[in-house]
């Protein structure tokens, strides 16, 4: 578990590549982390008691300030209720991390 600030991606970056290769898509649950493996699927709920929703990390960030944990995406930003706050506290649980693959 791990607490912090979650802010969103501007809609406008559809279709965009993300750090893992895929393209930006606002539909979809997903989230940027700086350092947890893509495909770690995150349970995010907004804090007090805020409703929460599930991610997958597909991409790197959020770069700037500490305080902020994660960026989101459209998708990920309505079922948390931040398209007018911008940006929120969150309480981030990871449910999967994947392994690290190893080199032969």
């Amino acid at each position: 578990h791990f607490s912090g600030e979650v802010s969103y991606y501007a809609d406008s970056l559809a279709g965009h590549a993300t750090a893992s290769g895929r393209p930006y898509d606002p539909n979809l649950a997903t989230a940027a982390h700086r350092d947890l493996p893509f495909g770690s699927v995150l349970r995010l709920r907004r804090v007090p008691d805020g409703p929460s929703c599930l991610v997958v990390v597909n991409d790197r960030g959020p770069f700037g300030k500490k305080s902020r944990v994660l960026d989101v995406s459209g998708a990920a930003a309505d079922a948390l209720g931040l398209r007018r706050a911008g940006v929120a506290e969150v309480e981030v649980e990871v449910l999967y991390r994947p392994a690290k693959k190893r080199r032969p």
